[in-house]
């Protein structure tokens, strides 16, 4: 498909989590290096986390931590977990909301440099996992806070018109059901992916 460079905008993210997340899908999350490297990825698979969620990292309080979830709409959040694992979330609604996406999941275009040997079918699910995702786009908390536009280390982009044409004619569909790798909310169907799609996270 057609690639759409558009950069999405800061009021396009300043919505709620969960209308959010599913309108990520498609879009393209992009990597730049100092060096003139550029990886680039599809956006397969997303959750929703938003005030009132247990699961939500700022359910109780405010915190060193969690502050970028409080920042203003298209910044970046980013954790660490287990002690190993960096997770990649987009920052939605209106400031002083704490309110993310948790990108779970890319199709990535092309295999970064160190990854060009591997067979196929790894390729495809190279970045099929948050913290998967992170360690091939080399995501850390050294880029939590910073805004996802133009000339950043992190950039979102727009679904491309052949992607919104396929998912408005039904040849892609999204399958929306609960969330994983959670011991709260796990009531809530607020995790979102392409179907039949190899780039999802398995569970």
């Amino acid at each position: 498909m057609s690639a759409n460079t558009q950069i999405v905008e800061s009021f396009w993210l300043a919505r709620p989590s969960t209308t959010v997340a599913p309108d990520l899908l498609g879009c393209t999350l992009v990597r730049q290096f100092p060096d003139g490297e550029t990886i680039r990825g599809m956006i397969v698979e997303t959750e929703a986390y938003a005030p009132g969620d247990p699961a939500c990292h700022a359910y109780r309080q405010r915190t060193p931590r969690n502050e970028a979830m409080f920042g203003a709409a298209g910044i970046s959040y980013v954790y660490l977990i287990y002690g190993m694992y960096h997770c990649f979330n987009v920052v939605t609604d209106a400031e002083g909301v704490a309110s993310a996406v948790l990108i779970r999941a890319l199709q990535l275009d092309a295999p970064p440099k160190g990854f060009a040997a591997i067979p196929e079918k790894k390729l495809l699910r190279l970045a099929a996992g948050p913290g998967k995702l992170c360690k091939v786009l080399e995501i850390d908390r050294t880029l939590s806070g910073f805004p996802l536009g133009a000339d950043q280390p992190l950039r979102l982009e727009h679904r491309s018109e052949d992607f919104q044409q396929a998912v408005e004619e039904g040849t892609i569909n999204f399958v929306q059901t609960t969330r994983i790798g959670i011991t709260k909310g796990i009531d809530l169907s607020w995790r979102w992916y392409l179907g039949n799609c190899t780039a999802v996270s398995q569970l």
